[in-house]
């Protein structure tokens, strides 16, 4: 059985970094061909009046409402599942944040990507507060089926 070296295993972690360098790059531009589809269409069923920037505006707004209300009407012996996906989803949000704050978007774009990574960091702040605060509420979920004494 061959053993790398560590200039191969070097060498290997650059081609996955490079791979997944390529794999962000393509999914970023894709979402954002995905967005001005959607507020172009939308600018053009409302024949121009509105800015696109108004629809996705609109579009989290309603995800907002939509999110508490869910989190909110559902019954206290679903909240354990129900918060092992939200924790689930922040940690798609943390990698997201993660590779906002450290991917290199270029020099021509210097103002929207300290933006980028503004928002990224915020963003990884408060998904970690609410996968910090879903553990602590697991635990004393957890803490009050156990025998006392």
């Amino acid at each position: 059985m061959a053993v790398d070296t560590a200039q191969q295993l070097y060498d290997k972690a650059q081609a996955a970094a490079a791979a997944a360098q390529q794999s962000a790059d393509a999914a970023h531009s894709y979402a954002a061909q995905l967005a001005d589809l959607a507020g172009a269409g939308a600018h053009a069923a409302s024949g121009g009046a509105i800015d696109p920037f108004v629809f996705r505006l609109a579009i989290f707004a309603m995800a907002v409402f939509v999110g508490y209300y869910v989190v909110w009407s559902v019954t206290p012996a679903l909240h354990t599942p129900l918060m092992s996906v939200t924790n689930a989803v922040s940690s798609v949000i943390v990698v997201g944040a993660l590779l906002l704050i450290g991917v290199d978007t270029g020099e021509g774009h210097a103002a929207g990507a300290w933006a980028a990574r503004i928002f990224g960091f915020f963003a990884l702040i408060l998904a970690s507060v609410n996968i910090f605060g879903g553990f602590l509420v697991t635990e004393r979920m957890l803490s009050m089926y156990k025998k006392k004494g």
